[in-house]
């Protein structure tokens, strides 16, 4: 709002399960299908407690009040068939095809299986099998598929999806330590009989782990930013990926320009805004309190006419919470849920119903729960 980013608690409603906080989940995003409302997928990624989940859940907007107090709707699908096991650093899309969709859950890591544990590998990862799972959303049937095409595993790559087919560029291989500079087309067909799949790989992409993907306009266009070239060296590169009927297309991009701070930091993270801008965060080194643990910036991609003359980097916020041994988060997805131009505007006439009220809110202990952000909340 006007160029700030602020934090706002937000519930959840009395009948929703319990979402723990995930790092390197897949996240999809489901438009509204019929009676079924707009909401997010959510899959796998580590648990506080360094578990790897297998479980699905669906997030959706319960309500909004007209404080803009947010309420919201977590419910565990439970999947039945070919069940993808618990996983982290992979990727989730959404296809549609001959008037029906389904989820494409592919790649990531998960530890060894138990009987090829020893006490030194215990904790140690493996990429999972390249195999791509289809899940029907409205049953919940998953059933996994090996395609030839596909030889090895990989984590940390980018999916964008486009009707009934999902392009999967970069990606990281533990067997080869390698980000190969390739691309995979993977398209789904939902005939009657059961899915078909074809893939396509092609030596020509993007060679990157934990990109972000920026829509920069209605249709599908896209920015694509931040990431790493290897472990010790980050993206600074920007580039233009369009989906049209013809494929994919890949355009290098002028990049923004860069703060000091980020392009001498080590790791970064972030996510989309929406909207053709980003949120990139930077952990700031030395500092020993959890208080401005993080610089956050945003990152703005905008076509000529459609700004007013911003700058392509805003610096946000200084504010933050230290998480011990924590790593960026990779493959990060922004939860947007479609709220209007008017809403994040100042009201104008005054009123206090446009204003956020804690002490509007319930009893806590019944309708929800409150996600602990800074020492101080």
């Amino acid at each position: 709002k006007q160029g700030e980013l602020k934090l706002r608690a937000v519930s959840f409603c009395s009948d929703s399960c319990y979402l723990p906080p995930l790092r390197c989940p897949a996240v999809a995003h489901l438009e509204p299908w019929d009676a079924e409302p707009e909401c997010y997928l959510i899959h796998g990624g580590r648990t506080p407690n360094n578990e790897i989940s297998g479980s699905l859940y669906l997030l959706s907007l319960e309500s909004r009040g007209c404080n803009r107090k947010v309420t919201l709707r977590c419910q565990e699908k439970e999947l039945v068939g070919e069940v993808p096991g618990p996983r982290f650093g992979h990727s989730a899309s959404v296809v549609y095809s001959r008037g029906k969709r389904a989820c494409v859950l592919f790649g990531g890591r998960s530890y060894k299986p138990p009987g090829e544990r020893t006490t030194e590998t215990w904790n140690s990862v493996v990429d999972c099998l390249p195999q791509v799972f289809l899940i029907d959303l409205e049953f919940g049937c998953s059933s996994a598929h090996t395609v030839p095409e596909l030889t090895d595993g990989q984590s940390f790559h980018l999916a964008l999806a486009r009707d009934d087919c999902v392009y999967v560029l970069g990606g990281h291989s533990m067997s080869t330590d390698t980000r190969p500079l390739q691309l995979i087309r993977l398209r789904v067909e939902l005939l009657l009989g059961g899915p078909v799949l074809s893939c396509e790989v092609l030596d020509m992409g993007l060679s990157l782990t934990s990109a972000i993907a920026v829509k920069s306009s209605p249709a599908y266009e896209y920015v694509v930013l931040g990431g790493y070239h290897s472990e010790t060296q980050k993206r600074l590169e920007c580039n233009s990926v369009i989906l049209d009927d013809d494929g994919i297309h890949i355009e290098p991009l002028e990049p923004p320009p860069w703060t000091g701070e980020i392009s001498n930091s080590r790791t970064w993270f972030g996510g989309s805004l929406g909207k053709g801008s980003a949120l990139i965060g930077i952990p700031v080194e030395g500092r020993t309190t959890q208080v401005d643990a993080h610089s956050f910036y945003q990152v703005s991609f905008q076509k000529e006419g459609d700004g007013e003359g911003e700058e392509a980097v805003q610096g946000c916020s200084q504010e933050s919470t230290d998480y011990d041994d924590s790593a960026p988060l990779e493959d990060s997805e922004e939860l947007y849920f479609g709220r209007e131009p008017h809403e994040l505007e100042d009201s104008s006439d005054g009123g206090e119903g446009d204003t956020y009220n804690e002490e509007d809110e319930e009893d806590e202990s019944q309708t929800g729960y409150w996600v602990q952000c800074c020492l101080g909340c």
